[in-house]
């Protein structure tokens, strides 16, 4: 064989073994079930207004909010 046909055929078991390795974890990851997003109840988060002002420059104010746990 030479060099070239090694290589081939070297690059395609390469490239199987990737396909196979990513359907596994592909079907791991499915496997876990339904993906649920965060409870609201558990989110921290700030606000940050903006206003006009009479002489037409912008205002920012920031009201920091906490929900309790």
């Amino acid at each position: 064989m030479n060099r070239s046909k090694i290589v081939a055929i070297l690059t395609g078991a390469i490239s199987i073994i990737l396909a196979v390795a990513y359907l596994i974890i592909v079907q791991f990851l499915d496997f876990r079930g339904e993906m649920k997003p965060a409870p609201v109840s558990m989110l921290n988060y700030s606000q940050v207004i903006y206003t006009h002002s009479s002489n037409n420059t912008l205002d920012s104010q920031f009201v920091g909010l906490t929900i309790k746990q």
